[in-house]
Formats: C-alpha cells, sequence, structure tokens
C-alpha cells in the first residue's frame, strides 16, 4: 500500500475571499452600521439612541492623531456606497435598504487586501 502525498500550501486570505463569496467580517460591520445609522436617522427626536447619536459631551480630546468616532466611520461608509447625496437616502426606508442591499451583493465596502 502506497500513500501519495499531495501537494498543499497554506492560502492567503486574499485567495480565500475571492473563491468563497462571503462578505468579509470588515464589510460585515460596515454593513451593518450602516444599517443601524439608518434605523437611528428615522427614529423620532426625542428618542434615546438618537439623542445619544448626536450627544455633545464637552470633552477635550488627547493631543495624539484624533481616533475615529463612530460618526466619521459612518460618514466614510455612506460615501462609499450612496455617493455624495446618501444621507437623503437614509430617510427613505425602502430606498435605503435597496442601496444597502446592492452595496452587500456587488461588494462595494470590500477593502483590497495586499
Amino acid at each position: 500500500m502506497t500513500i501519495k502525498k499531495e501537494n498543499w500550501r497554506i492560502l492567503t486570505n486574499k485567495e480565500i475571499y475571492t473563491s468563497v463569496k462571503k462578505p468579509t467580517v470588515i464589510e460585515t460591520i460596515r454593513l451593518n452600521r450602516l444599517c443601524w445609522f439608518g434605523h437611528v436617522q428615522r427614529m423620532e427626536g426625542n428618542r434615546i439612541p438618537k439623542r445619544v447619536l448626536y450627544m455633545n459631551l464637552g470633552t477635550k480630546r488627547l493631543r495624539s492623531r484624533p481616533r475615529n468616532r463612530w460618526q466619521d466611520e459612518v460618514r466614510e461608509d455612506g460615501v462609499i456606497v450612496g455617493g455624495e447625496g446618501w444621507q437623503e437616502k437614509v430617510h427613505n426606508r425602502e430606498e435605503w435598504k435597496k442601496l444597502l442591499r446592492t452595496a452587500r451583493t456587488l461588494y462595494i465596502l470590500r477593502v483590497p487586501m495586499e
């Protein structure tokens, strides 16, 4: 009985993600963040999540390079997905869901791997 050794090698993440047609973890987080932002934007102004989203704590930020805030990340993702007028599309629920569905199927938020 002879055992054949097969050639195998370790696949890179880039090769795995191109072969598997599933969104990356980063892409899933970005889409869920946009989905939640749209949900909160459509809420009434007196609801707690909406008040917290626009709350100003009045504290100073540290001296080094400022870390991105949640709203900064949402703004970047929104421009990638919806272009310049993305904030007007948030208020129309059906249009916003269609935009996010398109982003999910076309992998618009996919981060290129090196």
